[in-house]
């Protein structure tokens, strides 16, 4: 029994209760109604059959008194009480042994009838000796104890009547007062469980309140672990992602140091050789010469992509002539080899070294993406400050794409995201396919100099 019951939901078992409780009191409630009912339709049967056995017994009474006090005084107005006792009699005994089918009962009514027919018997008599002038007759029937034993008889068959009514209503009162011990009990019981029921059910909803409570603090502990650890890990990775950028940074730096050096001196020396040698030979044949010409033309060449190579890799205008004038030179260098019209807006804006190789670097992965997908006619290259940042802004005319559809290959525009965060601050991105983008970066400008 005990494991039945920790088998079903507590849920369950407190509805089941609550539901039982109601179902008991709903039938309780109708058995003592239904009883109740029966014994007030009985009750008012029974006020009516004392009522017709008193009623019966009034009008005999008063039949006897007429018919007395005309004789005595030969006035007819005594004579209508008893013409009209004679029916209400006879329908009020009809209506008895209607009402009475029980043996005792039928018998003491049937007792009653037999009684008051022979007294008005007696008195239709006593009144037709007076009719025919038998002044003696109806004396000496009067004076007998005749009628007085009838009337004893009637009266006494009526008090057993009235008394076995009185036993009846006072049984019926006593149902009725069971049917209504009956009701408050079962009211009582009900109302016990359904406190019983309620208390279970708050118990269990307090349970259920701490068991919430508990798991939305471990939710929240959790969660707050979860925030502690990701801020961790962002800011490990931030801080990752700028030493690697410084790295990358410092890196192309020194390549370009030693490019410049080491292959610059070689340049410089091959050209120089070259001009010695040709100095020296004096007089040569046109096609010696033309060798020569293709030789310092080479050298140059190579000169110039070492130039390019290491402007690439560590532009020398943003370190001697600053971010404005280095994004001048390479919206002019981007124009001519791209062959499309470049506008630039430029402000000077306080930015930290670190900040102005990622605005350059922005600046050139934009270039780079234009140039390859964006067939764009006019790029326009803003800078400038806002609201105590510095804004930096490229935006083309060109096909435009959708950021959402973006292969995870491509990392240009996530690369830019992380370079601009590693500074502190924020990129936005808006480009609609066949109207063109526009990258957008907020940087906070550099702290002024003590």
């Amino acid at each position: 029994m005990t494991s039945w019951l920790a088998r079903v939901p507590r849920g369950t078992f407190v509805l089941a209760l609550a539901a039982s409780a109601l179902l008991a009191l709903a039938l309780i409630n109708e058995l003592a109604y239904h009883r109740s009912a029966a014994a007030l339709q009985s009750l008012g049967d029974r006020g009516t059959a004392r009522s017709q056995i008193n009623l019966m017994l009034r009008r005999v009474l008063d039949a006897e008194t007429g018919v007395r006090g005309f004789v005595l005084t030969g006035r007819k107005e005594y004579l209508d009480p008893y013409e009209s006792a004679t029916a209400e009699v006879n329908g009020a005994l009809e209506w008895l042994r209607e009402y009475y089918v029980d043996a005792r009962s039928r018998a003491l009514v049937d007792e009653i009838g037999r009684g008051v027919n022979a007294k008005l018997a007696e008195t239709a008599l006593t009144l037709k000796l007076f009719n025919e002038g038998s002044h003696n007759g109806w004396r000496e029937l009067m004076l007998t104890d005749i009628g007085r034993e009838k009337m004893e008889a009637v009266r006494s068959a009526t008090e057993q009547l009235l008394a076995l009514e009185a036993q009846r209503v006072a049984d019926e009162r006593a149902q009725i007062g069971r049917s209504l011990r009956m009701g408050r009990l079962g009211i009582d019981a009900t109302l016990l469980l359904v406190v019983l029921a309620l208390w279970l059910y708050s118990r269990q909803a307090l349970q259920l309140q701490r068991a919430r409570a508990a798991h939305a603090q471990s939710l929240a502990e959790e969660r707050d672990r979860l925030e502690t650890q990701v801020r961790r890990r962002t800011a490990e990775l931030t801080q990752l992602a700028r030493h690697l950028q410084n790295a990358r940074e410092d890196e192309r730096a020194r390549l370009a140091r030693e490019l410049h050096d080491e292959l610059g001196a070689l340049l410089t020396a091959a050209k120089l050789d070259a001009a010695r040698l040709k100095h020296g030979l004096g007089a040569m044949s046109a096609e010696v010469s033309q060798r020569f010409g293709h030789l310092v033309g080479a050298i140059d060449q190579v000169i110039a992509l070492k130039r390019r190579i290491i402007e690439d890799l560590r532009p020398s205008s943003l370190s001697h002539l600053g971010l404005v004038a280095a994004l001048e030179i390479q919206s002019r260098e981007f124009a001519a080899r791209a062959e499309l019209k470049v506008k630039t807006r430029l402000e000077q804006v306080p930015l930290s070294e670190s900040a102005q190789i990622t605005v350059y670097r922005l600046v050139q992965e934009c270039f780079t993406n234009i140039a390859k997908y964006a067939g764009a006619k006019v790029v326009e290259v803003t800078l400038r400050p806002h609201g105590g940042q510095a804004h930096v802004c490229v935006s083309d005319d060109g096909k435009g794409f959708d950021p959402a559809a973006v292969r995870a290959s491509a990392h240009g525009l996530t690369g830019m995201r992380y370079r601009v965060e590693a500074e502190g601050g924020r990129l936005a991105v808006d480009a609609v396919p066949g109207r063109g983008a526009r990258i957008e970066a907020w940087l906070p400008v550099a702290e002024p100099a003590a």
